[in-house]
């Protein structure tokens, strides 16, 4: 049986090279230890500012992520619209996300690259009359607790196999209705709820086991409710 996902998934595979993906990695650990947020389950950075609903104060990006940021917007997936704004996640093995909506405070499409190991993306179908966190209300939130109460009470649609140097595209119903989670694991078994197989880079069969290792993503957007004065500040 083969699981198709809601609308939309654009996947596309090797989108940096192997040479992108290290100079991204080298980039990303350079950044000076008081700009990365420290969460139970990851840490993260802001690049372009810190999105807030009562607006971001744009920041200078560095140069290096510019380049990425200008090569997602020659796709032009965000309309009329820029991205300004790059929220960087570190993962270690057994490290996850609670399943969420991005929200409001984002044009309704995510773009991501994915560094230095694979992950798999699990989508829930969401609760309209109890919508869950978005990424940057919810980091304060997290808990194993939480992530577990709501995987036990929903059922996956599909899931995504996210290789390293790909990049996956989210909009439309896969942006607004269905939430989007990675387990807290170390190995993700390949099962018939993934869905991309057969866009993969590699060929994966059922049951193959895939070990995690330290997985760096780099997830583009656009913040609409933005200030014009742009702040310069370290890498």
């Amino acid at each position: 049986m083969t699981l198709y996902c809601p609308n939309t998934v654009i996947y596309i595979p090797n989108f940096i090279t192997p040479s992108e993906e290290q100079n991204i990695l080298t980039s990303v650990y350079n950044a000076p230890k008081p700009k990365w947020d420290q969460l139970t389950h990851r840490r993260l950075l802001n690049y372009g500012g810190v999105p807030h609903k009562n607006g971001m104060i744009a920041e200078v990006m560095p140069s290096w992520l510019q380049n990425y940021v200008d090569k997602i917007n020659n796709l032009g997936i965000f309309d009329t619209q820029k991205a300004n704004h790059v929220l960087v996640n570190e993962y270690l093995p057994k490290q996850g996300i609670m399943p969420h909506l991005d929200g409001p405070l984002f044009y309704p499409t995510i773009t991501t690259i994915s560094c230095g190991s694979h992950s798999v993306l699990e989508f829930f179908e969401a609760n309209d009359e109890n919508p869950e966190f978005s990424e940057t209300l919810m980091s304060a939130n997290e808990s194993s607790s939480e992530q577990n109460g709501i995987k036990s009470a929903r059922k996956i649609v599909c899931k995504l196999l996210i290789e390293r140097r790909s990049l996956l595209i989210l909009k439309d119903d896969m942006y607004h209705k269905y939430l989007h989670g990675i387990a807290e694991i170390d190995e993700d078994v390949i099962s018939e709820s993934v869905a991309n197989l057969q866009h993969c880079s590699h060929s994966y069969k059922l049951g193959d086991k895939i070990k995690r290792e330290t997985r760096v993503s780099l997830t583009i957007r656009h913040v609409p409710k933005t200030s014009k004065m742009k702040l310069k500040l370290g890498n």
